[in-house]
């Protein structure tokens, strides 16, 4: 019997690969349309350029958000895009606010539900202000208008919204991180996130597993480390 998880992955691995063909059709198209291809060393160049960032990062994100976002979640998050900024975010409130455990059917359904809602609603407000504010737009974003610095903040101030209230709850493992970056930003300023993010999600990882076994994290009580494998007593395998 087919479980919802294997239902999950079905319909994920379907629309994935649909996207895929979709995002490829069009240059395919405009290539047969004008008679015009590009030679395999114009690609290789190409892809040689955002590999080493683009690729990277996209492996990473894969391992950093699949657990927090869920099966659905993920499969959805990854073809509708916008995930740092928009479909984590609004998974993870919602996950909160239902209160439901980690892993679980009902915190994939919450999560695919938070994720689908997510893309629609951008789409819907996307479409919704570019009609209505399109004989505004150019003014307002110029580069002399009052709005310009505004709009370079917005993702600062929704991560710094965000990540307070992770932070109060989970301030002793993100010290660590937070100086960290700090650190890397105050000898290089700037910084791609495509390398930072995976430096700081390395520190995250080791540090916490680090003041995890020493005690820091469960109130001075040293857990057994799990590098160490328990060896049974000679008397008990015979």
């Amino acid at each position: 019997m087919r479980t919802f998880q294997d239902k999950t992955h079905t319909w994920g691995r379907i629309s994935s690969i649909t996207a895929i063909c979709v995002l490829i059709a069009l240059p395919v198209s405009i290539c047969l349309h004008f008679n015009a291809w590009p030679t395999f060393r114009e690609v290789l160049q190409g892809l040689l350029k955002v590999i080493p960032i683009f690729w990277t990062t996209a492996v990473l994100e894969v391992i950093v958000y699949a657990p927090m976002l869920g099966t659905g979640a993920t499969y959805l998050a990854f073809v509708t895009g916008n995930i740092t900024n928009l479909k984590l975010p609004c998974a993870l409130n919602a996950k909160e606010n239902a209160h439901v455990k980690n892993g679980s059917e009902e915190d994939e359904v919450i999560s695919t539900i938070a994720v689908a809602t997510s893309a629609i609603v951008t789409t819907v407000i996307l479409a919704v202000g570019v009609v209505a504010l399109s004989p505004l737009l150019a003014k307002i974003t110029a580069e002399g208008s009052v709005f310009a610095p505004a709009f370079k903040q917005v993702i600062p101030a929704l991560f710094g919204a965000l990540g307070a209230g992770y932070f109060a709850k989970h301030w002793r493992i993100s010290i660590v991180p937070i100086t960290t970056a700090v650190v890397v930003l105050a000898f290089d300023g700037g910084l791609g996130t495509g390398t930072l993010i995976p430096i700081c999600i390395v520190v995250s990882v080791l540090s916490a597993f680090i003041m995890y076994i020493n005690g820091f994290l469960t109130d001075g009580v040293k857990p057994e480390n799990p590098l160490k494998r328990s060896k049974k007593p000679q008397s008990e395998e015979k």
